[in-house]
């Protein structure tokens, strides 16, 4: 028998994908259609809110005997859905499109943030070419277009990190990513490049660093935010202590650059420590 048909709460036709009669009720920020999707139950209950997929923030009520949640495949984030009967269902997205519509773009004063599309690889591509660039990244040779379509394939595959495309005056000038996001520790590690050398120097990094954060501490709910760079990138490393950022430590001798060993610093920055950069 066909799933029946539902309308969530602005009126749009969406299908239960449990096939039960009760009708589904889409939050804001859900994808504008819901496709029947494969689900399992689990039967064992939370009674208090709990983090359990990226991006998502849930809740289970003790009161009923299970919870719908989905199977985990190809897909970077999970769409959450809510009956009205109180019981939760996530429905995880089909395809990474469909989740890259859910996302937001970030917007700050000067630029945006997107998510980053196979169509910017090109552009990557020769950033990670330039010798200007390379010299502050922890590798030394260039990479290719296939190289950079394998990475961008594998990145379609993982949850645990969200990568956005900077954008200023129009244009694609670098890239901002979150890596290695734990949901259960509530940390993440950031990296940042700034690719066209017209736009460097204009306080365009720190304010896409800064967009960032405030996204990470706030909508992902992170309450830690790592990084590593070079100890002779000196430039970088006074933007990152005016954001709020704290050196850890030293990875001493932990990159061979330009015919020498190269101490890494670890840096890291707390939720409540994040501030407005002061002017240099």
């Amino acid at each position: 028998m066909d799933a029946p048909e539902v309308r969530d709460r602005r009126g749009r036709r969406c299908f239960d994908p449990m096939k039960k009669p009760f009708p589904l009720q889409a939050l804001d920020d859900g994808p504008k259609a819901v496709r029947p999707l494969h689900v399992e139950r689990r039967r064992d209950m939370v009674e208090e809110p709990r983090i359990v997929h990226d991006h998502v923030r849930w809740e289970a009520w003790s009161r009923f005997q299970g919870i719908v949640r989905p199977k985990l495949g190809r897909t970077a984030e999970t769409v959450r859905w809510t009956t009205r009967t109180g019981k939760g269902l996530y429905a995880s997205a089909p395809s990474r499109d469909l989740v890259l519509e859910t996302r937001r773009i970030l917007q700050g004063d000067r630029l945006r943030l997107r998510p980053l599309a196979s169509t910017d690889l090109r552009r990557c591509v020769k950033w990670f070419s330039d010798p200007q660039i390379i010299h502050f990244l922890g590798r030394n040779s260039p990479v290719t277009l296939p190289e950079e379509e394998r990475w961008f394939r594998d990145y379609e595959r993982r949850t645990d990190e969200q990568i956005f495309a900077i954008e200023a005056e129009g244009l694609h000038i670098g890239n901002i990513g979150l890596h290695k996001i734990d949901r259960v520790h509530r940390k993440s590690e950031v990296g940042i490049v700034i690719g066209e050398p017209t736009f460097w120097s204009k306080g365009y990094g720190t304010e896409a660093m800064r967009t960032a954060l405030l996204y990470a501490f706030g909508p992902l709910s992170l309450n830690k935010v790592s990084l590593d760079v070079l100890e002779y990138n000196t430039r970088a490393i006074r933007i990152y202590e005016r954001l709020g950022f704290n050196r850890e430590g030293v990875h001493r001798e932990d990159i061979y650059k330009d015919g020498r060993f190269v101490h890494v610093i670890r840096m890291s920055i707390l939720a409540r420590e994040l501030r407005e950069p002061a002017v240099p």
